[in-house]
């Protein structure tokens, strides 16, 4: 049996530190514009996280909608994991 193609999915979140808001959703698509999410993502050198289940429930929201209370605990571990990066290259590059 031959393997569905899948459709390309990407999400982007806008997160402010300094803020108590949650993050938002900036920016969904799929296929070309997925890629082009991705591909500007790493041109500008933001950590780009693979979470499938995460896609799907993003791609439910509107653009500049916050993430429902549900989603905080999966978007800390990826804030988490983008900070951890962040610290990293701040190591590597002084």
């Amino acid at each position: 049996m031959a393997a569905k193609n899948k459709i390309k999915k990407a999400a982007a979140l806008a997160y402010d530190h300094t803020s108590p808001e949650p993050p938002k959703l900036l920016a969904k698509g799929k296929g070309a514009l997925a890629e082009k999410i991705i591909r500007l993502a790493q041109e500008h050198d933001i950590a780009v996280k693979e979470d499938a289940d995460l896609v799907e429930a993003l791609m439910l929201l509107d653009l500049d909608e916050a993430i429902p209370p549900e989603l905080y605990k999966v978007v800390a571990e990826i804030l988490a994991f983008v900070y951890s990066l962040n610290q990293k290259w701040k190591q590597f590059n002084l």
